[in-house]
């Protein structure tokens, strides 16, 4: 039986040779077997394995996510681990665990010095890719497209690869695959999302009912929290993620989505070593056309949208606002909406109970654009025709919490559509699906903020548990200090390892191979060392001044080393920029 075009190799066994890579599909069908050249990355399919197999290792791997070339090298990103973690529509979902980077730089050899050492630079970049965590992927089914657009592929779309199918804005290895679809390796191209995806069961008094929830992160915009802010200039918004939730009962589907989102213009907040970096609205009078032209595309791919702004009203995050909802203004109409949701004075930081009065005003909006529906022989019932868009200042805790609130009143809307609730009734009446379920919002928004922050999301307490606890609140407060620290000394290494995963620096890579020029502070700052030398003048201080009753020279030094202290500071406070971990890539924010 001749092998259908979508189908793809969930298995390979992988032979490691001095001069080539070769990977055998084991899953059934070996009549494409992918062969890498270790010297200049070159790819081919052969028919067959080749003869004289010895001085080879051998393992097993269970996909290709594609190839990158950098300077002189190639080098080929595998699965190298992955776990089964529940169905998508009937088909099984993986999350990869494990990735392995194999070199294919044997033309190193012969290159010049700069080279061997701007290609180490970047090897390490790329070997930090194998630490990504929140990729999820199916060999069977396009997960990179929310069911009901799943539903409206035409035939033809459905009898192409999954890769061809796939939504470009969530498919996380799109520039990775680019050399094996030059070589036409359909078979290998496994399209893969950011994000998250967990699924239960459980029972609401007889009946059983499956809950799903899979996120897909845009890779537009996409990097860590400092560095990533804002849109740019075409209007597509850092941290923007598409959540859909699932139910399935008795054959029948429902599926609902949201979206959240960094504030959609031109903003940042560069990291200083303070603890709140001052907003920044840059070219604010481009607002107006970035916000449109985002909520044009979100208009053109959704339906109506009804944006929820969750930031404070007032202080530094005011500002912010006040340009969000100026720039909205003009395109108010039925279909884009837009409404500020003050969550910090409204909810403070315990009465989360109180976004009842945001639901009060939004509840006709979701009533009236509802969700996608399938009954139990898989035809079409209804269909979601609008979206809400949330966001606060990071798009992660606030935000979280908001859409966790949303998703239930629509589950409950869906579970009394199905007879599994009656009037009246709601999920915590059930304790076991209501634990489940907030379970999987908190894992969710867990997930999302690790990409983003490097934490888990603040008051994941209430999301989790239904109430805050004071665990929850000292647990915040120490994500928040870990949020410091990674956001200050390491995410502009991860940022720059993104942007050339995702071939957002490759024109640079390609036209600019020297060094970023930096300036004198910018070049020798150096955080450890300025703060040795605080601690060092400090105790030097400390120890003058005790000895000071018995000589004014002890004086004079305490005052001497207590002064070099404060200069010290005060030249590492106004210079705080060039002491925190910066991409090196990053040239223009826009």
């Amino acid at each position: 039986m001749e092998e259908s075009p979508r189908t793809l190799h969930s298995k390979l066994r992988l032979w490691e040779y001095p001069d080539k890579y070769i990977f055998e599909p084991v899953d059934g069908v070996t009549d494409s077997i992918l062969q890498v050249n270790r010297a200049d990355g070159s790819m081919e399919s052969i028919g067959e394995m080749p003869q004289h197999m010895q001085n080879a290792k051998v393992t097993t791997v269970y996909g290709v996510l594609g190839m990158i070339r950098l300077l002189v090298g190639s080098y080929v990103l595998v699965i190298k681990g992955r776990e089964n973690v529940g169905t998508y529509l009937g088909h099984p979902i993986f999350k990869i665990s494990s990735l392995q980077l194999l070199p294919c730089d044997r033309s190193l050899n012969t290159s010049s010095n700069e080279q061997k050492k701007m290609e180490a630079e970047f090897t390490a970049l790329l070997k930090a890719s194998q630490k990504i965590s929140g990729l999820y992927l199916s060999y069977e089914v396009n997960i990179t497209l929310c069911s009901q657009r799943l539903y409206e592929l035409g035939n033809e779309s459905k009898s192409l690869p999954l890769w061809r199918q796939a939504e470009q804005r969530f498919l996380w290895n799109n520039y990775l695959m680019e050399p094996l679809i030059e070589n036409k390796l359909d078979q290998y191209l496994i399209p893969v999302i950011q994000g998250y995806f967990e699924t239960f069961n459980t029972n609401i008094g007889p009946k059983s009912v499956n809950v799903t929830i899979i996120a897909r992160r845009c890779t537009r915009r996409t990097g860590t929290r400092m560095w990533r802010r804002g849109a740019d200039k075409e209007g597509y918004a850092a941290n923007f993620v598409e959540s859909e939730q699932i139910v399935e009962y008795n054959g029948c589907t429902a599926s609902f989505v949201q979206v959240r989102g960094s504030i959609p213009f031109m903003w940042e907040q560069i990291v200083d070593l303070t603890y709140k970096p001052s907003f920044e609205i840059v070219r604010q009078e481009d607002a107006p056309r970035v916000v449109e032209r985002h909520f044009l595309d979100l208009n053109k791919k959704y339906g109506a949208v009804q944006a929820i702004d969750l930031v404070n009203k007032h202080g530094s995050e005011g500002r912010l606002h006040e340009r969000y909802a100026a720039s909205m203004n003009p395109i108010l109409s039925d279909d884009i909406r837009y409404l500020h949701f003050d969550f910090h004075k409204i909810c403070g930081h315990v009465h989360f109970e109180r976004l009842s009065l945001l639901y009060d005003q939004i509840k006709e909006y979701l009533s009236k654009h509802g969700y996608f529906l399938l009954n139990e022989k898989g035809e079409k019932v209804a269909e979601q025709t609008g979206i809400i868009r949330t966001n606060c200042v990071d798009c992660l805790d606030r935000t979280n919490v908001t859409q966790s609130m949303i998703g239930r009143k629509m589950l409950e809307s869906q579970l009394r559509k199905f007879g599994v609730l009656g009037e009246g009734q709601e999920i915590r009446d059930f304790s076991s699906f209501d634990t489940s379920y907030k379970i999987l919002w908190a894992n969710h928004g867990d997930e999302i903020s690790i990409q983003y922050s490097g934490t888990p999301a603040l008051k994941g307490d209430f999301t989790r548990f239904g109430k805050r606890t004071y665990q929850g609140i000292a647990k915040d407060g120490w994500n928040a200090l870990s949020r410091y620290y990674l956001n200050n000394f390491a995410d502009g290494t991860k940022q720059d390892a993104i942007d050339l995963l995702q071939g957002h620096y490759i024109v640079s890579v390609s036209r600019d191979m020297a060094p970023t020029k930096r300036g004198l502070v910018e070049t020798y700052a150096s955080f450890r060392v300025a703060f040795a030398l605080i601690f060092i003048s400090f105790l030097l201080a400390l120890m003058s001044l005790r000895q000071a009753r018995s000589s004014t020279r002890h004086l004079l030094e305490s005052f001497a080393w207590t002064g070099l202290t404060l200069g010290i500071t005060a030249f590492v406070r106004a210079h705080g920029r060039h002491f925190t971990n910066r991409p090196r890539f990053l040239t223009t924010h826009y």
